[in-house]
């Protein structure tokens, strides 16, 4: 098992659409941290930063843009980009440094100003991305290939639409519940119902909406957070970034158009289920040692499918565990305390940073009237464009 490290502080920066740039967002959020921390900026040893590829040239160097921003003081700097994976991959970057030696405390920090309208691949043509690909050549666009997930679900497992509405409700009701939501409003069945279609079998209010916000860490050695007078901070146990697997990888990118690959079988199991295994095995845990979990919900169809891909039930049982009541915040094993992003929305480099907030609030017993009750271990995943993945386990 990696050595863990502890989470000494976390801020937010509301969700929502306000009109103005990442930095400010992501600025917000590391003070927050910060003070949450008890710890000034200038004992801050590295900072490392999620890029937002929307940002212009300081959003594709994030870490740099964000120390300019909180005041040049001779920090190490980081940028990473993976997608909505690049939260945590910035906290595995962060994770590495801090057994290394490299730093005591490092920060870490994702902002987005999010366009309007669902997203769209950004960097011009791009023939040997398979996500552009989807989009241009497939017209496969985010809400599309939802739509073709939940249908998927219907024919395979007889979900219904009647399930997929109850995701969203449990979900905003917990929104409501969260000052750093976008969306702080009860929904009803009958809503999510009469909401327009989108992809259909989804419906409006069945799918995320993009949004602009910020999330920041401190992370530190256990020695550095008890020095500091944390006698039990939250630590981050595992940290899973994973790519997919599959019986055949080579493709000749270029010659796409010409080329006459032959299909091959599905792999073993999904990224999504390879994420976490990996976590767990990290952790030295599993699927029941959970308190509760943070899922990635781009869709509310694609939250049941999270629930058996990370072990909370058997393939196809998804419905029937949100069903029972046992993804509910007094359930067996609570999913999206937070309000997920059917309260939230995607600003794509802080949401997994985000996750590890929510972690940590439930963990320290800070998250009000959403808290989950005896809460000592937590997991958050999500997936990125491109095959990039990710979890991470926290416990208090």
């Amino acid at each position: 098992m990696t050595g863990e490290v502890a989470v000494l502080g976390v801020g937010m920066h509301p969700w929502g659409k306000w009109g103005r740039g990442f930095l400010e967002y992501g600025a917000v959020a590391a003070r927050a941290a910060l003070a949450d921390a008890g710890l000034d900026w200038r004992r801050i040893g590295s900072i490392v930063g999620a890029d937002t590829v929307r940002g212009g040239y300081p959003g594709y160097v994030a870490g740099a843009a964000f120390a300019k921003a909180l005041g040049w003081q001779g920090a190490r700097v980081t940028s990473v980009y993976a997608a909505c994976a690049s939260g945590a991959q910035a906290v595995i970057a962060a994770r590495a440094q801090i057994p290394a030696g490299l730093a005591d405390a490092v920060l870490v920090v994702g902002a987005d100003a999010a366009p309007k309208g669902f997203f769209r691949p950004a960097g011009g043509e791009r023939p040997d991305d398979p996500d552009w690909l989807r989009f241009r050549v497939l017209g496969a666009t985010n809400p599309a290939y939802f739509g073709l997930y939940a249908r998927r679900r219907m024919a395979v497992h007889g979900d219904t639409v009647e399930d997929f509405a109850q995701v969203k409700v449990k979900n905003a009701a917990l929104g409501a519940l969260n000052p750093y939501a976008r969306y702080r409003r009860r929904v009803t069945a009958e809503e999510v119902a009469a909401s327009a279609v989108v992809a259909d079998p989804l419906r409006l209010l069945d799918i995320c909406a993009t949004s602009d916000g910020g999330a920041a860490l401190v992370l530190s050695s256990m020695d550095f957070a008890h020095r500091h007078g944390v006698a039990r901070p939250v630590r981050i146990r595992a940290v899973s970034t994973v790519t997919p697997r599959y019986p055949s990888t080579v493709l000749d990118l270029p010659d796409l158009a010409t080329d006459s690959a032959v299909a091959v079988a599905p792999p073993a199991e999904s990224l999504r289920a390879s994420i976490a295994r990996e976590a767990y095995e990290e952790a030295g845990a599993g699927p029941g040692d959970l308190s509760f979990a943070e899922v990635y919900d781009l869709s509310t169809a694609l939250e049941l499918q999270w629930y058996e891909d990370l072990g909370l039930c058997a393939e196809g049982e998804g419905a029937k565990l949100l069903k029972d009541g046992a993804t509910a915040p007094d359930g067996r094993i609570p999913v999206n305390s937070s309000g997920g992003l059917a309260s939230f929305g995607e600003a794509v480099p802080a949401q997994a940073i985000a996750q590890v907030c929510e972690l940590t609030w439930q963990l320290r017993g800070e998250a009000g009237d959403r808290q989950v009750a005896g809460a000592r271990m937590g997991l958050a995943a999500n997936q990125g464009l491109f095959g990039h993945g990710s979890a991470v386990i926290a416990v208090r």
